[in-house]
Order: C-alpha cells, then structure tokens, then sequence
C-alpha cells in the first residue's frame, strides 16, 4: 500500500474512533516505573481491568521488590480479573527483573532529564520488552511520540487493509506517527485501544463490527476469515504438536524394544553357558505335591540319621568306661609289683653288704696275724703302728656298709623319683 493511502485510511479510522467511542479520561501523572508496569497490565486488557490490578499489587505488596521476588503463580492468582493473568504476570515479572538488572533501581525518573534517544536505547536493550510496553513508555513516561499498538489492535489494522501481513507480524504499522500528529497520540491510542479489546474478548461485538465497516467495506467478512484461518492454524499447530508427540513416543518405544531385544540376547547366553552346568532334571518345574512328598522323606531319613548316632554314640560311652576300668587295674597291679621288686632288691643288697664286712674282716685278721712277729722285734715303738693297722680295715668295713645302704636306698628312692618325674618336670637349681 502507498503511503498516500495508507495516511487516509488512517486519518479515517481517527474518525471513525471518535464517532463510536467517547474519550477515555487523562491518565495520571506515574512515575516512570510505574507506567512501564501500568503498560504491561494493558496489553491486551481492558483499561479498568488494568487499574484494578495495579491497585491490588500495591496493596499487597511491600515494595515492587518483593514483586519481582515473587513467582508467576501468586502475581496471576492476585491479577485473576484480567483476561489473560498468566502472561500479564509474566510480563510484569520478567521486565521487573530486566530494568533491576540494568538499572539495579527501581528510581528511573532521572531517565527524563536524559537524552531521549539514550533512554530508549536502554529500554530497547531489554530482551523482555514488548513493542507495546516500549512505546506506552516513550509516549507516558518520557515525553515521546510514539503509538502503542498491541496484538488486539493489530488486528483491526490488519483487517482495515492499514498494515500487511508482514507487517503486522513485525507489530508496528509503518507510516502511523506521521499520519496521526502527537498532540493527538494519546487521545488516538486510547481510542483504538477500546474497539480492539473489545473484538478480542467478543468477535462478534455489533459496536466494534458497525466501527470497522465505517472504517473499510468488508472489513467484518474479513474478521471472520481471519478467524477461521487463525483456528484451522491453531489446530494445525495442535496437530503438529500431537504428530511431534507420537513420534518422539514411537521413537522412544522402538529404544525401548531394541534395549529389550539387546537385554534377552545377553540373558540367552548365559543361560546357554548354565545350561551346560545344569542338567533339564533341576531346570524342569515340579509339582507341589512331588516337592511336599520329596521334602517329608527327606526330613524322614534326617531323623533316622539322628537316632543312629545317637545309638553309636551310646555304645561308644560304654567302650570308654570299660577301657578306664581296665587301666586303673592295670596301673595298680603295675604299682604292687615294683613296690615289691623295690623292696627285694634292697634286701639283697643288704645281704650282700654284710658278706663283704665278713669277708674283709677275715682278711684282715689274717694280714694282722702275719704282721705280729716282726712287730715284737722293734718293740714298743711298733705298737701304735699295729693298732692303727687293726683300726683301719674296720673302718673300711663300716664304710662300705654304710655305702651299700646308702645305694639300696638311692635305688628305692630313684624308682619312687621316677614315677614323679613323669608327672611334672624338673627345674633346674640355680648355682651358688
């Protein structure tokens, strides 16, 4: 469309707006914050609607801090009475959190004193911000000419013939603040912002369908087309949705198929590795009553078992006790028999002692006998020699008597000594 055209289709619907809608009251003097969250409220919402959610945000709110702290669920449960609460929410929210993050203030009237274009480079620079939100701003807060159009209003636009598809999707009319001088800005948004809720919230509305006819013939057959191919696209979107859906479950079904088919080929090896092992008498399943039949003569044969050792062990008990009879005998007929030999052996040696006596006695007499004729001769002198001669092989008798006692008794006491030995063991003396 030619610019010529398009300057007069607008200059007609500023007409048409005037005619069919009465001016909406002067906003009121905000701060600059402030009418970038009013804004975000507005798109697309009747303008009551919007001044009731602001109010209740101030009012349950401490600051606008604790707005941007809060989660989209309570700011749409709080703005329940605007047409769409969740994506105002989440408009407020995101471009809260924008302007803290590039400002790190919530104080942005010093913006004002600024260079306009500055300004609006900053609030441009946000990812969040809408086309609507940044010209509510530069026309309300800072002083521009500029004129918010939303998606409601779009249409009517895009309806009228004002703006092209391509445009339309773009969201700004090209030619508009040329056509429409910014005396007249404000008056004109809020006109056109009434008609275009209006056939949002109710397409067939007679008030906004008479404006659009008086604006272009054929305008409403237009809406309607334009709605019909909206729902056949929403459904097609809904449709691709659902194909996109089935697919990513078929896909997933046939990963899920493949890692079982994987999973079983693993499982049949091994069990073909076991089947080597295990013979098809354990590998075949048995009855209730065969597993029952084989568990009872099991506990059968385990009770005779019992009762065999417990007779085996009974006999070997009694083989013990005889055995320990046997030995005590034993041991005391052993003990009688070397007291005895003890004793007659120590009885021989006694006898055989007093032999010797006897015979060393005879010897000497006879030695003593010989030795008494030359003793006479030498005369007194000699006799102390002759008797100590007598007196010495007495001694020696009595020694070696005394000496053949002493090793009787040596005998008995070392066979008494040796029985004690085998019971404990000798220690060794310390020297002296």
């Amino acid at each position: 469309m030619s610019a010529t055209n398009r300057a007069k289709l607008i200059t007609k619907l500023q007409t048409a707006l005037k005619k069919h809608y009465d001016v909406a009251p002067a906003t009121p003097s905000r701060p600059l914050l402030e009418h970038a969250l009013y804004a975000c409220l507005l798109e697309d919402c009747p303008a009551d609607l919007a001044d009731e959610g602001l109010a209740k945000l101030e009012q349950d709110y401490f600051d606008w801090n604790e707005v941007r702290v809060t989660t989209v669920t309570e700011l749409a449960a709080v703005l329940s009475s605007l047409p769409d609460p969740n994506k105002a929410a989440q408009r407020l929210k995101s471009i809260l959190q924008a302007i803290f993050e590039e400002f790190y203030s919530f104080d942005l009237d010093h913006l004002k004193k600024e260079n306009l274009g500055k300004a609006v480079a900053k609030f441009e620079g946000m990812s969040s911000m809408t086309p609507f939100v940044l010209s509510y701003i530069i026309q309300h807060g800072l002083g521009g000419h500029s004129i918010p159009i939303d998606y409601s209003a779009m249409v009517v636009m895009l309806v009228t013939g004002i703006a092209s598809q391509a445009e339309a999707s773009d969201g700004r009319v090209p030619g508009l603040e040329r056509a429409v001088p910014k005396s007249k800005g404000v008056e004109f948004a809020a006109l056109m912002h009434q008609p275009a809720v209006a056939l949002l919230m109710d397409p067939k509305d007679k008030n906004a369908r008479t404006f659009l006819e008086s604006v272009a013939k054929g305008s409403s057959k237009e809406l309607d087309e334009w709605l019909t191919s909206k729902e056949a696209a929403i459904k097609r979107v809904k449709a691709r949705k659902k194909e996109e859906r089935e697919a990513a479950k078929q896909e997933a079904e046939a990963e899920a198929a493949e890692e079982a088919e994987a999973k079983s080929a693993v499982l049949v090896k091994r069990s073909a590795k076991k089947g080597s092992r295990v013979t098809k008498s354990s590998v075949q399943q048995k009855s209730a009553a065969e597993q029952a039949a084989e568990s009872q003569a099991r506990l059968a044969a385990e009770a005779k078992k019992a009762e065999a050792k417990a007779a085996a062990s009974s006999k070997s008990t009694k083989k013990k006790a005889t055995t320990d009879k046997s030995s005590s005998s034993a041991k005391s007929s052993t003990s009688g028999t070397a007291k005895k030999s003890s004793k007659t052996s120590a009885s021989k040696t006694a006898s055989k002692s007093t032999e010797t006596t006897e015979s060393a006695g005879k010897k000497s007499s006879k030695t003593s006998t010989t030795k008494k004729a030359p003793a006479k001769k030498s005369g007194s002198n000699a006799k102390p020699s002759s008797s100590a001669k007598e007196a010495a092989p007495k001694k020696s008798a009595k020694k070696k008597s005394t000496t053949t006692s002493k090793s009787a008794s040596t005998e008995s006491s070392s066979s008494a000594a040796g029985k004690k030995a085998t019971n404990r063991k000798l220690t060794k003396r310390k020297p002296r």
